[in-house]
């Protein structure tokens, strides 16, 4: 169930796979395939797009999925109290680092207390382990964070993400708390496996007509 068209799969496997998600979740519209590059452009997926180059996207029309496509990064679901704008982001650290987040967040035209998040499936607390120059440029306090052997740390992106999206003025937020990286079975993981499928996260506005 490969929904990633950069991976190395069949195209035509990808194709039926995306088909099958749409009719499956009977979604109103094809979701707004993003050309993910650990960047912090969001774009807005309301207008004619030609570049999709970009690792967000928000909405404040009816029935326009945004989507993006994650195997350990951290996809985050955005929406205001309204329902009357969403957003997805791709955040991995890199992404998370630069500002994607708060890049989309600036994109909500509400105050930052209306606005609620919730964090897909990432990779967990137990196992994204990193080196002293990643976590200077992610940032965040030591709560995100477990020291292990040879110099090395373990960051929570679930924590990392609640504790940018605070300073913002979000407070209202919730993850999954699932490991991509232990759940073989459900979850693809790129840390794991290399070379592997992508997973959706989607969000879209339905108000009825």
């Amino acid at each position: 169930m490969n929904l990633g068209a950069h991976v190395g799969d069949d195209p035509l496997l990808v194709i039926a796979n995306r088909q099958k998600l749409k009719s499956d979740l009977r979604l109103p519209n094809e979701p707004v395939w993003l050309d993910q590059i650990h960047s912090t452009r969001v774009l807005n997926a309301d207008l004619a797009i030609k570049n999709t180059r970009a690792d967000g996207a928000f909405s404040r029309r009816n029935q326009i999925v945004c989507a993006v496509m994650t195997a350990d990064c951290l996809p985050l679901l955005l929406t205001n109290k309204a329902g009357s704008q969403v957003a997805a982001v791709h955040a991995g650290w890199r992404g998370m680092a630069n500002g994607v987040i708060e890049q989309a967040v600036s994109r909500f035209v509400c105050q930052p207390s209306d606005i609620v998040a919730w964090a897909g499936p990432c990779i967990g607390p137990n196992n994204f382990e990193i080196g002293a120059e990643v976590r200077n440029q992610l940032g965040g306090s030591e709560s995100a964070y477990l020291s292990i052997e040879n110099n090395k740390l373990i960051a929570n992106l679930y924590v990392l993400c609640e504790q940018r999206l605070a300073a913002l003025g979000v407070t209202q937020y919730t993850h999954s708390n699932e490991c991509t990286y232990t759940d073989k079975q459900r979850f693809f993981s790129y840390r794991r496996d290399g070379q592997c499928g992508r997973m959706a996260s989607l969000i879209w506005i339905d108000h009825e007509p």
